[in-house]
């Protein structure tokens, strides 16, 4: 699915507060340079968000979404070769997302919040990105018990999915991903990278794989900050490669891309032995 190497979505938080790089990109003329630079370094995809969803993070208003994110959208489709997602979870940001040059939605509540978003994507015939989580931010660590991580990650992506059929989506059209970090204590997002390989089966749809600069790699590497994880990401993102990720998220394009590369060189050699 989705070919025959692993893409590489590059993270462009516009946003003040985002947890891995808030504010560093919150000037347009910023945004604008560091969504060509994660082209140039390799990026198949740029991932735009105006809200940051980090576990705890207070919602955005739909207007100061827009106003951070269209400015940056439409000055990036006229001028990169790639595809460009908006990561929101709201109908009318992804609609007018859409109109300005995105051709992906990437939502974080996999139509938990806005069920609408599924029409949205249907009419503008946008991919989309159905992520697990459980709650709201405030919420979600509070519901982070499983007695079967991948099978419950499956069944409720399983229903993420038939939600977004049921609003007109094509199956086709959808990718799934596993959530690491969000309702999920450590051991439980080590799990679910575990298990990608499962899930994309068990499920029929391309897998994104999110590990980039997360808490949970603290529990291997002992707690740091986030701009200090990009050793443990550069693991988690091997493995996000060997065991089945079609498409991985990241924030340090250059260096990430490198390091998929390498691990599709190696997944292809051992699956041609």
């Amino acid at each position: 699915m989705l070919g025959a190497r692993t893409l590489v979505m590059g993270v462009l938080n516009v946003t003040p507060d985002s947890f891995a790089d808030g504010g560093r990109h919150f000037e347009l003329h910023r945004a604008v340079d560091a969504g060509l630079a994660m082209v140039d370094a390799g990026a198949d995809i740029v991932d735009i968000g105006g809200e940051s969803t980090r576990p705890g993070a207070d919602p955005l208003a739909s207007q100061e979404e827009l106003r951070r994110v269209l400015p940056v959208i439409e000055r990036l489709a006229t001028r990169v070769p790639v595809p460009i997602s908006i990561d929101t979870y709201k109908a009318g940001v992804a609609r007018a997302a859409i109109a300005a040059g995105a051709s992906i939605i990437n939502d974080v509540s996999g139509l938990q919040y806005e069920p609408e978003l599924a029409r949205a994507a249907a009419e503008t015939r946008a991919a989309l990105v159905l992520m697990h989580t459980r709650g709201r931010s405030k919420s979600m660590y509070s519901l982070a018990y499983y007695d079967d991580v991948a099978g419950e990650i499956t069944r409720e992506l399983g229903g993420a999915i038939d939600r977004a059929v049921s609003g007109g989506v094509a199956r086709d059209a959808i990718i799934v991903d596993p959530g690491l970090g969000f309702a999920k204590k450590a051991e439980h997002s080590y799990a679910a990278l575990a298990a990608l390989g499962s899930i994309s089966r068990s499920l029929d749809r391309p897998i994104l794989s999110g590990p980039s600069r997360k808490s949970f790699l603290g529990a291997a590497v002992g707690q740091r900050p986030p701009d200090e994880r990009e050793w443990a990401t550069a693991a988690a993102v091997t493995a996000s490669v060997l065991f089945g990720a079609h498409l991985v998220r990241v924030h340090g394009v250059a260096a990430m891309v490198d390091v998929v590369r390498v691990a599709d060189r190696l997944l292809q050699t051992a699956q041609g032995l």
